[in-house]
């Protein structure tokens, strides 16, 4: 490209489509997982697409059939498949060949996925307080925790006062 000419960035999900040509001269970026544009990963999801994306993070990855059989009341192998194909438009999943079938796994690691709904979950229930999270796990006789669990989590709690956290 010729350095009188100037290129505008434009940046999309893979998967996406698009047309050529553009009317002025354009550098493409493929965005994934947490370096995508949206800063809320799974915000846009509906109860469905949420609940393929749950399974396809308990599961680590899955076919359209694994997906169906995991979804409660579920719907046709086709409205799977296009509920997939959806996700990944979205960004939120990819597919890899396996012979003659997809294999679909989240875009977003298991970790991010953990911190970003971890950080949702604190804004959304308990305004942003990690105080009022842990205090209603530990009140919760379901999550009940074992001394040694007591014990590490006493360590973490001196470990962030020590480094000022």
């Amino acid at each position: 490209m010729n350095e009188a000419m100037t290129a505008e960035v434009l940046i999309f999900y893979p998967y996406a489509k698009f047309t050529a040509p553009f009317s002025r001269p354009l550098r493409l970026r493929v965005m994934v997982g947490s370096n995508s544009m949206n800063s809320q990963p799974h915000s846009d999801l509906s109860r469905r697409e949420r609940q393929i994306i749950d399974i396809l993070y308990s599961q680590g990855r899955a076919t359209a059939a694994e997906v169906q059989a995991a979804l409660p009341e579920p719907p046709s192998y086709s409205a799977v498949r296009a509920m997939l194909r959806i996700l990944e438009e979205k960004g939120h999943v990819r597919h890899e060949q396996d012979g003659p079938r997809y294999v679909y796994l989240p875009t977003v690691g298991r970790d991010n996925a953990k911190k970003s709904a971890m950080r949702h979950m604190l804004q959304t229930f308990f305004d942003g307080s990690a105080e009022q999270a842990i205090s209603s796990l530990l009140g919760d006789p379901a999550a009940r925790l074992s001394d040694a669990e007591l014990d590490r989590l006493a360590t973490l709690i001196d470990r962030a006062r020590k480094a000022g956290v």
